[in-house]
């Protein structure tokens, strides 16, 4: 059998699950209760199929240097990792065009592809792996197969397929894609026993989704394959990065693979499976991972309740004390707070939306940001200030950059600094610190073994993090331009 190379796409915001869930630091990087992510789980799963020597991401170029972290502490048998990055969304069809392109042209056109979502649940690791077996065959033979989940209820909030034909093996070929049905059909779909829940995952050849892509969206593949060409790649510490054309990029199709090619394809196939599979899409099913208290409550963090009853509240860092409430959803982080009611979690996504209309931060960033040298918390700002923790990690470094509005003041918590301001190069200890005048250039690395934890007071007319001019940078970000930190 051909080689398999499974692939994680990592698109999408989570707006449901706002607000833990944001545009800069997405669901996928949600953490359960058991401290691991959804990204992490999918990879553990991943890496952990037979015979898997490399594995390939198709992500946000934003969260690049946050999903390695996720990767690194759990890559022990040193899988090589191929990530494709894209500048901006263009959903699931071109993500698998390029996973497929990418794989066909490096690794042989009979390569199989498993299409895995970052961030959905999977409980069940030993029937996932015979659930791959059972596709991989029905690859090999030219199929595009698909994972239905058998429902265990009659669920509006996910896509159904419809079994066809029975194949060799575990697998049927798919009648049909059906959209979210109401409450009155999905129960007839439960009841019938022909239809399973659209997991999103796939296991296909490289050469036989290229061919139907062709067949079938040829727009997006041609759009895909220019990009490719004009891509950018690097290569180095068991690694492959492609970076997709920005300008290319975004005259690609804006297509899911189900509209673009599953539901026109006559070359479908579904396995039928049990997985204790979960696509985590609301609070509402976040919480039902959850045993609940005697009152029916789950509760995550510290809580005083008083006649409390169905409530799920997550406030890790700070104190809820509630009243005479019943199935309310609550999530607390530092800087915004969500409060639902328990059956109408889906609707989260309208905040999110709203927020997003309004150009609002707290749809974009939590109050603490991760970059690829560490982390910024602000923890007070107002006119013409704010204040941050910024946190290094041992070796380092900020870019060498220049504001034009503000002046910064450094002050070493604790760890070592090595600092850059103007033409000065100097060391600052625990307790000491620097004044950054508005135009001098400034870099600080941290040449230690532990972290740098320093408080940064800006002051000046603006403060947005768009004022920044990079003159070099480690990271590969785009120098000598307005950017983020």
């Amino acid at each position: 059998m051909s080689t398999l190379i499974p692939c994680i796409v990592a698109g999408g915001s989570g707006t449901r699950l706002w607000p833990v869930s944001r545009e800069a630091m997405p669901k996928p990087f949600m953490r359960l209760p058991d401290g691991e992510s959804l990204l992490q789980k999918t990879f553990n799963r991943a890496n952990g199929l037979p015979g898997v020597g490399r594995l390939l991401t198709v992500t946000n170029r934003e969260v690049y240097f946050r999903t390695v972290d996720d990767y690194r502490t759990l890559n022990k048998n040193r899988t090589k990792l191929d990530f494709i990055l894209e500048p901006m969304g263009r959903n699931t069809a071109p993500a698998i065009a390029a996973a497929a392109l990418h794989v066909s042209r490096l690794y042989g056109a009979d390569t199989q592809l498993l299409i895995l979502p970052a961030d959905h649940l999977i409980v069940d690791t030993e029937a996932f792996k015979n659930a791959v077996a059972s596709a991989r065959q029905l690859a090999e033979q030219g199929w595009l197969v698909t994972f239905g989940i058998l429902p265990h209820k009659a669920e509006t909030g996910f896509g159904y397929i419809e079994k066809g034909q029975a194949l060799n093996g575990d697998g049927y070929q798919v009648a049909r894609f059906v959209e979210k049905p109401d409450a009155a059909t999905a129960q007839t779909y439960v009841d019938g026993g022909l239809h399973l829940w659209n997991a999103g995952m796939f296991c296909l050849r490289a050469d036989v989704v290229l061919a139907e892509l062709q067949a079938h969206a040829p727009d997006v593949l041609e759009a895909v394959s220019a990009c490719l060409d004009k891509s950018t790649s690097k290569e180095g510490n068991n690694e492959l990065q492609v970076e997709m054309d920005n300008e290319l990029f975004a005259q690609v199709p804006d297509i899911s693979i189900d509209y673009a090619l599953m539901e026109r394809s006559a070359k479908v196939a579904v396995v039928p499976c049990q997985l204790g599979w979960s696509d985590i899409g609301s609070w509402q099913a976040l919480r039902e991972l959850t045993p609940a208290d005697s009152n029916g409550n789950q509760c995550n963090g510290q809580t005083v309740l008083h006649d409390v009853h169905n409530c799920y509240i997550d406030s890790p860092k700070r104190l809820v004390g509630a009243v005479g409430l019943d199935n309310l959803i609550i999530i607390d982080t530092p800087d915004a707070l969500l409060v639902a009611d328990g059956e109408r979690s889906q609707e989260v996504k309208l905040i999110a939306q709203e927020l997003k209309r309004q150009d609002h931060e707290a749809y974009r960033l939590h109050r603490t940001v991760t970059r690829p040298w560490g982390t910024y918390t602000v923890l007070e700002e107002g006119k013409r200030f704010k204040i941050k923790r910024i946190v290094v990690h041992p070796q380092a470094s900020l870019s060498l950059q220049m504001h034009h509005h503000r002046s910064e003041h450094w002050i070493v918590v604790s760890g070592m600094a090595q600092v850059t301001n103007g033409d000065r190069e100097f060391m600052l200890d625990t307790n000491e610190s620097t004044f950054i005048k508005p135009g001098h250039t400034h870099r600080l690395v941290n040449p230690g073994v532990i972290d740098l934890v320093m408080i940064e007071v800006q002051s000046g007319e603006y403060l947005g993090e768009d004022d920044i001019v990079r003159f070099t940078d480690i990271y590969g970000r785009v120098p000598a331009q307005a950017s983020k930190a």
